[in-house]
């Protein structure tokens, strides 16, 4: 079917705003979009409704819905349960775009790596030079960033420089965390807690009230101990923090990442059926990427 640039701009345009308020869109709407006169749009609805690439709802809600047949005009795939990966331009989400497909163009060069990326909606918010970020996609988590160098408004593409492309790992972090648990009773004392900090390397550890976990103690909180004077002597108990993050062993490594940057924590304790099994730890999730 060969569409004149207006009509695959109108369809676009329909579609963008169809995903974004999921209701009918009226003629105008879409004129104040692509800025183009709203009799020109009504004109060409009833070309685009011919073609069976629209459906007009009648009333004073009504308006226009894609039909199936214009995406597979546009080559867009829209599955029903399909995942949307999110693309955000400058760390803010576009309403209504979403990417579909990513081509990398260039992947053996040294110096540099380009991609097209295929979205629904229209391109036309994003500038040359702006900053993107695609993803994490829904089967291998896959997240790339880049910068815009080039734009593709008859296909809406993106044609990005990538500056990072990561897999974020899929497994649960009961692969990933600490065992044996090492943990000290709410009797021992400071003293002790740096002598099993010491000998066993760590920076951490949850505080035991036999299997009840009171809390957990790390370095910063023994140095901030001993500061304010505080003798070695003192219980743990006494400058422990008692509100201890848990995650569940089940729980993928990519789901907790995020806990660890709004947090602002060092570590998080590992449960299976309540009980505390293993930690989990900044140093553990950075082994998991390559650095090679």
């Amino acid at each position: 079917m060969d569409l004149s640039l207006i009509q695959k701009d109108i369809l676009i345009t329909l579609i963008t705003l169809y995903h974004q308020h999921s209701h009918p869109i009226k003629g105008e709407e879409i004129a104040e979009v692509i800025k183009r006169n709203p009799g020109t749009i009504r004109n060409q609805m009833q070309a685009l409704k011919a073609l069976e690439l629209v459906d007009g709802v009648p009333g004073p809600k009504g308006g226009y819905n894609p039909t199936a047949r214009a995406y597979k005009e546009l080559s867009i795939s829209v599955a029903d349960g399909e995942a949307k990966v999110r693309i955000t331009r400058r760390g803010e989400e576009l309403p209504g775009v979403s990417a579909t497909e990513i081509d990398f163009t260039t992947l053996c060069h040294p110096d540099v790596c380009h991609a097209v990326v295929k979205v629904i909606g229209s391109v036309k918010g994003f500038d040359i030079g702006d900053q993107v970020a695609i993803g994490p996609t829904p089967v291998n988590k896959l997240f790339v960033r880049g910068e815009v160098f080039g734009k593709d408004e008859v296909d809406q593409g993106l044609i990005i420089s990538i500056s990072e492309m990561i897999s974020l790992p899929k497994l649960p972090i009961r692969c990933y965390m600490s065992t044996p648990l090492l943990t000290l009773a709410t009797s021992a004392t400071i003293s002790e807690a740096i002598h099993l900090f010491h000998t066993r390397n760590i920076h951490g550890a949850p505080v035991m009230d036999d299997e009840a976990m009171k809390g957990i103690v790390t370095i910063s909180d023994i140095v901030r101990a001993i500061d304010e004077g505080l003798p070695v002597s003192a219980p743990v108990s006494t400058v422990m923090t008692p509100d201890v993050i848990e995650a569940d062993g089940g729980v993928r490594l990519f789901e907790v990442v995020k806990r660890f940057k709004e947090r602002e924590i060092g570590r998080l304790i590992v449960v299976e059926n309540g009980s505390p099994v293993g930690i989990l730890t900044q140093s553990d999730v950075l082994r998991v990427f390559p650095t090679d």
